[in-house]
C-alpha cells in the first residue's frame, strides 16, 4: 500500500472536502482519505494508480501539491462508526438549535437569530450530507447535494429580501433581551458541539470539517449577541439586520459550494 500527501490550497470548509471525497469515490485503489484540513493537507491510502488520482484532484482546481509518496505499513483503522455517531449527535444539535432560533427570532422580529438559524441548517445539510451519502452510489450524492444547496439558497435568498423590507420599514425593532439569552443558549450548544469533536481526536475529513464549521458558529453567535446590546444601546433595528446580513452571505456561500458537489 502506498501512502500519498497532498497539499491542497483552497482546502478550508467542509465543502471543497466534500468535493475532493465525491471526486475520489469512483477509485476503488483509494483505502481510506485523512484530511488535515487547518493544514490544508490531504493523506491518500492506496495500492497505486497514482497519477489517475493525482489528475482528478488537479480537476478540482484546489491548488493542490503532490508533497511525496511511499510505500507504508500503516494499519488502516475504521472509525466510521464513531464519526457517524459524533456527526449525528452535532447535527441534532445544530437542527433543535434551528428551530429553536427560527421560532424565537420571527417572535422577536431579529433578523440575526432568523439569519443564524438558517447558519444552523446549512451546517446540519452538510452533516446530513456526509452521513446519508456514506456508501450510497456517486449518483445519490450529487441528487443529496443538489437538493440540499438549492434549498439552502432559496432559504438565504428569502432572509435577503426580508432584510431589504426591514431596511425600509423603520417600525420593527427587534427584541434585544430575546435576542441575547437565544445567541448565549446557542453559544453553549456550538461550545459542546466543539468539545465533543475536538475530544474525538480524529483527523478525519467529516470531523475536522465539523470543527471549523463549529468554530465558525460560535463567531457568529457572538456577533449576534453583540448586535443585541447594539440594539438596547441605539434602539435601533440597523445593528441586528447588518449581522443578518452577513450571515445571510456565509449561507449562500455554503450554498454555492454545495451545489458544486452535484455537477
Amino acid at each position: 500500500m502506498d501512502k500519498s500527501i497532498f497539499k491542497i490550497t483552497k482546502m478550508d470548509c467542509p465543502s471543497e472536502e466534500a468535493m475532493i471525497r465525491m471526486k475520489l469515490d469512483s477509485y476503488a485503489q483509494i483505502k481510506k482519505l485523512d484530511f488535515d484540513i487547518p493544514n490544508r493537507k490531504l493523506t491518500i491510502f492506496h495500492n497505486g494508480n497514482l497519477k489517475e488520482i493525482q489528475a482528478a484532484i488537479a480537476d478540482l482546481k484546489f491548488n493542490d501539491e503532490l508533497i511525496y509518496s511511499e510505500p507504508t505499513d500503516e494499519a488502516i483503522v475504521d472509525e466510521a462508526r464513531n464519526q457517524r455517531k459524533m456527526l449525528w449527535t452535532v447535527l441534532l444539535i445544530n437542527f433543535v438549535f434551528f428551530g429553536l432560533e427560527m421560532a424565537t427570532g420571527i417572535i422577536s422580529k431579529s433578523m440575526g437569530l432568523i439569519a443564524d438559524s438558517l447558519d444552523m441548517l446549512a451546517d446540519s445539510f452538510v452533516y446530513a450530507l456526509s452521513l446519508f451519502a456514506v456508501g450510497g452510489s456517486m449518483l445519490r450524492k450529487k441528487k443529496i447535494a443538489t437538493v440540499a444547496g438549492y434549498f439552502q439558497m432559496m432559504l438565504a435568498l428569502i432572509g435577503f429580501v426580508e432584510v431589504f423590507r426591514r431596511f425600509i420599514d423603520p417600525s420593527e425593532v427587534p427584541d434585544f433581551k430575546t435576542m441575547i439569552v437565544v445567541s448565549i443558549l446557542a453559544l453553549i450548544a456550538n461550545g459542546l458541539c466543539l468539545y465533543l469533536l475536538q475530544k474525538s481526536k480524529s483527523k478525519d475529513a467529516h470531523m475536522q470539517a465539523s470543527m471549523i464549521f463549529t468554530s465558525n458558529d460560535v463567531i457568529i453567535n457572538s456577533g449576534v449577541i453583540v448586535a443585541g446590546f447594539l440594539v438596547q444601546w441605539t434602539n435601533s433595528r440597523i445593528p441586528d439586520l447588518v449581522v443578518g446580513a452577513i450571515v445571510f452571505i456565509v449561507v449562500i456561500r455554503g450554498a454555492i459550494n454545495i451545489l458544486k458537489l452535484g455537477k
